[in-house]
Parts: structure tokens; C-alpha cells; sequence
């Protein structure tokens, strides 16, 4: 194999890659993102050309980054693993990763830049964000409702891979609900998006026996993960919310105001699975709280019933003739270890001591 090094033509490319890096550190010193982002996509595109059609051996990107470091010792993102990086970024927004009907036709052809990239909205997030989208989500389709999510809710790059791990694109949405049938065409299909299935509550650790009652407690506790989960626009009204109906009291679980959909939201957890009787309890409290307690100005009251698991024909026949509008999701959590068998594990500590042991005795 050549020594990459001596080779002329990696030296006039490596050439042409270092006049790259000071257009764009003499344009924006490498920090305004979308000259960033640019830059790692055209990187991105060079390095896979020389792949693969230069015989330069499997160290390119060992040697590129040792040059260009050597080069730019002040600038960041030049290491091999960034590098490689930004070839895989080039590589999930090229035709060669996606189907064709993923992308315009006129725009697979133009390939190169940015520029025909700009609908994916990928230099409007920093690379980091960009990093765990295209390492993780499984094609443009699902990138693109991350980016957009991110851009519109200003996700943090942690709240970003929380929402990755939770596989937030294929659970928005996905609710039962009746809402095509109870609510005017543009608030029905922004509640149905607003409602997800399954929610998950994996930042609670439940021990068995548990009940909703406290289920509820837990979520008010971790009330900022709570609405994190729930998404945006929901604005917490109150626990055990009290309504006096015919001198009869009765208490929502939870009650919610959406600043968005600009009505309250009622939500009833279930520790159990979907049964029919569940949606005419709720139907009660969504009537209960239009009359009580909406303004003349709010749109009609929305419910969210969360149970443990739910079958899907008997869920839809349950909601089909409801009048009120009300979504059926699933929700799940971590189960904690009953606090009798919690002393029969090993500790973290203990676990540490024994592996230092069987070094010392190897």
C-alpha cells in the first residue's frame, strides 16, 4: 500500500481541503452554524469520493485529521471521529442511504451543497443535535420531524436524545381517539398529533402494589418531566381537580390547560387496561368541566385516558358514538423492586469490591 503522505494527489486534495477551512474560518471563524454545517457536508461528500475512488487504504481519515490538525491546531471538529462524522452525515442525506421518493428528483441530481438541502432544515440546529439525529433516526423522513421539533421547542441536545430513546416519532399521533368526529377539521388534527401512544413515564420507578392515585403523585413530583413528556403547550391546572355536580363531589386526576389548542385537557390514569366504562366516566367529566369551568372563548375540552394496555377494535368501538372528544393511550414506567427483595441484591459497591478482588487474586 502507497504511503498516503507522498502521494500527490492526496497532497493537492489535502491542499484543497486546508483552502476550504480558511474560506470558512475567514468567513465566520467556524462559528456561524450554517457555514459549519456546510462545511461538514461538503467535507463530508469529498472524503467519501476519495473512498472510494482513490486507493488510499483505510487510514484517510487518520492521516486527513493529523494533517489538518496539524494545520489548524485552534480549530475543533477535526479529529478522525469527527471526521468520520461528517462522512456519514453526507452519506444519510445522499441518494445512496435513501429511496428515491424521499427526495425531489431535481434535487437528488444537485446534491452537493446545503443549498439543495435547505428543506431538511439541518443548518438551522447545532452539529451536535445533527450527530445524534442521522446516527439514530432511520431515514429523512423521521430526521426532518426531529429537526422540526427541535427547531420549534428548543430542545436542548439531552432533551433531544431523550426524545430519540423514547422513539418519540413513531408514538406522536398514534392515539385512538374520536377526534375527526367531535372536533372541526384544523383543531382535530393538531389535537390528534398533540396526543401520543404510548407515553412513556420510564423517569418514575413505581414498586408493586401501586394505584393511580400513586401514579399521580409521582408525575406532580417530576412535574418538569411530566410536561416534557406530555409536549408543548400544556400548562398544569391541578391535581384532584374538585367539581361539584348536583351536590355530589367528584375529582379529575389530572386537569390541563393547552395553549395551542386553547382548551382544557383531562386526563384519567388507569393502572389497568382499556375497559368500555372508562370513556363514559371521562365523557361525564369533559361535560362536567364545559359547563363548570371553560370560558366562552375555549374550544371544547379534550381527554386523555391513560391505561396499561388497551385492544384496538374494542377501543374504537368504546369512543365511536362518544360525544365528547377523548383520546385512549397506553402509558408505561419503570417497576422499582419490591423494597422485601431490594436487600437481596448486591449493592453497587459490593459489586465494585468483588470485581477489584478477582484482579487482585489474578
Amino acid at each position: 500500500m502507497t504511503n498516503i503522505k507522498l502521494n500527490k494527489d492526496y497532497i493537492n486534495w489535502l491542499n484543497e481541503v486546508k483552502s476550504k477551512v480558511r474560506t470558512a474560518q475567514v468567513k465566520t471563524a467556524l462559528a456561524a452554524n450554517r457555514e459549519l454545517i456546510l462545511f461538514y457536508y461538503e467535507l463530508g461528500r469529498d472524503i467519501c469520493e476519495k473512498q472510494k475512488n482513490a486507493k488510499w487504504g483505510t487510514k484517510l481519515l487518520e492521516q486527513l485529521s493529523s494533517d489538518l490538525k496539524a494545520e489548524f491546531p485552534d480549530i475543533q471538529g477535526l479529529s478522525k471521529t469527527n471526521l468520520k462524522y461528517c462522512s456519514s452525515f453526507y452519506q444519510f442525506y445522499s441518494i445512496s442511504q435513501q429511496s428515491v421518493d424521499q427526495l425531489n428528483k431535481t434535487e437528488i441530481q444537485q446534491v452537493g451543497t446545503l443549498g439543495e438541502l435547505s428543506q431538511q432544515l439541518v443548518d438551522q440546529i447545532p452539529w451536535g443535535h445533527n450527530i445524534q439525529i442521522f446516527t439514530k433516526a432511520k431515514n429523512i423522513e423521521e430526521a426532518q420531524f426531529y429537526i422540526q421539533q427541535t427547531i420549534e421547542n428548543g430542545w436542548s441536545r439531552d432533551v433531544l436524545a431523550l426524545q430519540l430513546k423514547s422513539d418519540l416519532y413513531n408514538r406522536q399521533g398514534k392515539s385512538i381517539t374520536n377526534f375527526k368526529q367531535t372536533l372541526p377539521t384544523p383543531q382535530s388534527d393538531l389535537a390528534q398529533q398533540t396526543i401520543k401512544d404510548p407515553y412513556s413515564f420510564d423517569f418514575l420507578s413505581m414498586a408493586k402494589p401501586y394505584n393511580e392515585r400513586d401514579v399521580e403523585h409521582q408525575l406532580i413530583e417530576h412535574i418538569s418531566k411530566f410536561l416534557l413528556e406530555l409536549g408543548k403547550g400544556f400548562a398544569f391546572v391541578g391535581r384532584q381537580y374538585h367539581l361539584e355536580i348536583d351536590e355530589s363531589d367528584y375529582y379529575i386526576d389530572l386537569l390541563f390547560y393547552h395553549t395551542k389548542l386553547k382548551c382544557y385537557v383531562v386526563i384519567e390514569l388507569k393502572n389497568t387496561k382499556f375497559i368500555p366504562e372508562y370513556a363514559g366516566k371521562l365523557n361525564f367529566y369533559l361535560s362536567a368541566v364545559d359547563s363548570l369551568v371553560k370560558a366562552d372563548d375555549d374550544n371544547p375540552t379534550i381527554g386523555i385516558l391513560l391505561c396499561r394496555d388497551k385492544k384496538k377494535i374494542e377501543t374504537e368501538f368504546a369512543l365511536r358514538d362518544i360525544s365528547k372528544p377523548m383520546g385512549v393511550s397506553e402509558f408505561t414506567l419503570t417497576e422499582a423492586l419490591p423494597d422485601n427483595l431490594k436487600g437481596d441484591l448486591p449493592t453497587v459497591e459490593e459489586l465494585e469490591s468483588e470485581f477489584e478482588k478477582r484482579e487482585l487474586d489474578e
